[in-house]
């Protein structure tokens, strides 16, 4: 589903900037502005510095003057509205309005089909089944919100929950948390891991370890080979748990390895 993010009268260089970076962040580039108070906004220092590299999303976007511009080939509009009104659209969190706007869009793509698999001679491809035009998410100024004329044309206003006794967000904020949540339900993206995947030692390895620190606690009088009891197997089985990596075998050689060598210089 096409998305786009609706800046409207921002005044603020800076947010068009953490606008961008939040959009990309979330893997969003349609950003539109409308009347911003800067005409070159999006080539202004400060814009440029909180985009934090998001220049392709500045790049592509567009400057407007007028609201209905910028919603060109835009379907579903999402009001972002804090402060109650008392006519409008209905309020929702948009975890939960997300969730209705995708169900319905599967809805209506399987009701098409159908009605497509009827109509059509049976031998004849499937035809494609209507889509959403796409949805914008709309932000007044920074300073006022959005007008009651702009939030009314919108089929619903969001409402991040946030705490009662102080809902104040940041504009680039606020379009992170619906970045997310928007892009959270349409699949979202996997978890990158932040270090590479542990190499585990193989059994060789953790035997040839485990015989190093046989002979270290030997050494050091805590086994007793005549009577070993189960001390090793118990050992091989702890090792074994802690999956160890052959950097990990490498220390506990050395520790062996200088339990020895202790063990020695006392004698």
């Amino acid at each position: 589903m096409k998305t786009r993010f609706v800046l409207i009268n921002t005044s603020h260089a800076g947010n068009v900037g953490a606008a961008a970076r939040a959009m990309k962040t979330m893997g969003f580039d349609d950003l539109v502005l409308v009347a911003p108070r800067w005409a070159n906004v999006l080539r202004r220092e400060e814009t440029i510095q909180r985009a934090s590299g998001a220049l392709d999303v500045l790049n592509n976007a567009r400057i407007v003057d007028t609201l209905d511009e910028a919603l060109d080939g835009i379907s579903h509009l999402c009001a972002t509205a804090m402060t109650p009104r008392d006519f409008g659209p209905p309020t929702a969190a948009p975890r939960a309005h997300f969730e209705m706007l995708l169900n319905q869009e599967l809805s209506r793509q399987y009701g098409c089909a159908q009605e497509a698999e009827k109509a059509s001679n049976p031998e004849a491809p499937e035809p494609e089944p209507a889509r959403q035009a796409g949805v914008a998410f709309l932000f007044g100024s920074e300073r006022f919100g959005m007008t009651n004329e702009d939030v009314y044309r919108c089929h619903v206003a969001l409402s991040i929950p946030t705490n009662p006794g102080f809902g104040s967000l940041n504009l680039g904020a606020a379009i992170q948390v619906i970045a997310y949540e928007w892009r959270q339900a349409l699949g979202g993206f996997a978890v990158q891991d932040a270090t590479p995947p542990r190499a585990l030692a193989d059994a060789a390895q953790v035997a040839g370890m485990l015989g190093h620190w046989e002979q270290a606690l030997t050494s050091i009088g805590f086994l007793d080979p005549a009577a070993p009891k189960k001390l090793m197997p118990r050992l091989n089985q702890l090792f074994n748990r802690a999956q160890l990596s052959p950097e990990e075998i490498h220390i506990l050689r050395g520790v062996a390895k200088a339990m020895i060598e202790t063990a020695q210089a006392k004698r």
